[in-house]
């Protein structure tokens, strides 16, 4: 009984915290703010032993709905070098819609190559992960260049005591920094905040803010994440 009771308080608590971050789109209507709402859906199907597909479709829009900001989808292939350390070559295709008026938007389409190198480390309840990515850019008739740095860390806030379960609740930080090769080398920096569920193995769940630094300026953003490796 005493179990159940420490449950229900737990689920109230996530429940409230959750709904919280799923009005801020709403909120941000009456303020006038810039908050923007992402959808991402992240899957990853191992082929063997060593190596990976990995497949994402990201939509991002300028505010809760119906107004896209961009719609990203972006695969790849990789290989386990060694335990927790994965090395991967992929391709992303980027279709952005850039307000140059008010009301008129100007379609930018972009086709981006690039190699990734992503570590783990497991320090008890505590999850952390390096991503090191190297991407080159063919922005309509322009060609770039651009480094990025993520650093994220996943902590478990309770888990199923059932043994055989892997439901999870837990907490989700990063922060990403992007580093172009020219004489303004600075991007934006991304820093995120979010409460995860993991339902299964194959199958987790997060919602979360990011707010966006860039060179002249910031933008919020309310994630809804969906992982799905099958």
């Amino acid at each position: 009984m005493e179990w159940s009771q420490k449950w229900l308080n737990r689920m109230k608590y996530f429940s409230c915290l959750i709904w919280a971050l799923l009005l801020l789109p709403v909120v941000s209507y009456t303020q006038d703010s810039n908050l923007g709402n992402w959808i991402l859906l992240f899957g990853n199907k191992q082929i063997s032993e060593k190596v990976n597909w990995h497949h994402e479709l990201q939509y991002r829009n300028y505010n809760a709905a119906g107004d896209l900001e961009q719609l990203l989808l972006r695969t790849g292939v990789g290989v386990n070098v060694r335990e927790n350390a994965n090395l991967l070559l992929g391709y992303g295709f980027i279709r952005s819609e850039n307000y140059i008026t008010e009301e008129d938007k100007e379609v930018v389409n972009e086709h981006r190559i690039y190699q990734q190198f992503i570590t783990k480390q497991k320090l008890g309840k505590l999850s952390l992960q390096h991503r090191y990515r190297f991407e080159e850019r063919f922005v309509e008739d322009n060609f770039r260049l651009r480094f990025r740095y993520f650093l994220g860390a996943n902590y478990q806030l309770w888990k199923d005591p059932d043994a055989e379960s892997d439901k999870t609740f837990y907490f989700s930080l990063y922060n990403e920094i992007f580093l172009n090769t020219v004489q303004n080398a600075f991007d934006r920096n991304r820093l995120y905040g979010g409460l995860g569920y993991k339902l299964s193995k194959a199958l987790k769940f997060e919602v979360g803010y990011m707010n966006q630094f860039l060179a002249n300026g910031n933008r919020d953003q309310v994630n809804l994440v969906c992982f799905y490796n099958w």
